[in-house]
């Protein structure tokens, strides 16, 4: 099996910081990224507090996982650009390998 070498990253934001459509453009349309995958949490904790979704309170502002990779050049470009928006901590990533 062929395979390449890929930076995988993943960014953590919460609903109500009305990111998401930012970045998602940005990584759609700008830095190209071959595939973009985004969560919603239930539940999550971290500096802004508990944040759960129940049935009684439909809440609005849940934690979003924003998930993505492609070549080292690619994500080092795109890092600096979402490092300029999105707090340094909220962003972690590593190298991985995928099918080519």
């Amino acid at each position: 099996m062929k395979t390449m070498d890929v930076t995988f990253v993943r960014v953590y934001v919460m609903e109500s910081e009305n990111l998401l459509n930012t970045v998602v453009n940005y990584l759609k349309n700008e830095a190209k990224i071959r595939g973009i995958s985004v969560f919603r949490a239930i539940s999550g904790f971290g500096e802004s507090g508990n944040h759960t979704a129940s049935l009684i309170d439909l809440s609005l502002n849940l934690p979003l996982v924003i998930e993505f990779f492609d070549s080292k050049n690619k994500i080092n470009s795109a890092l600096e650009h979402l490092g300029k928006t999105i707090k340094h901590e909220h962003i972690v990533f590593w190298d991985a390998k995928a099918n080519d």
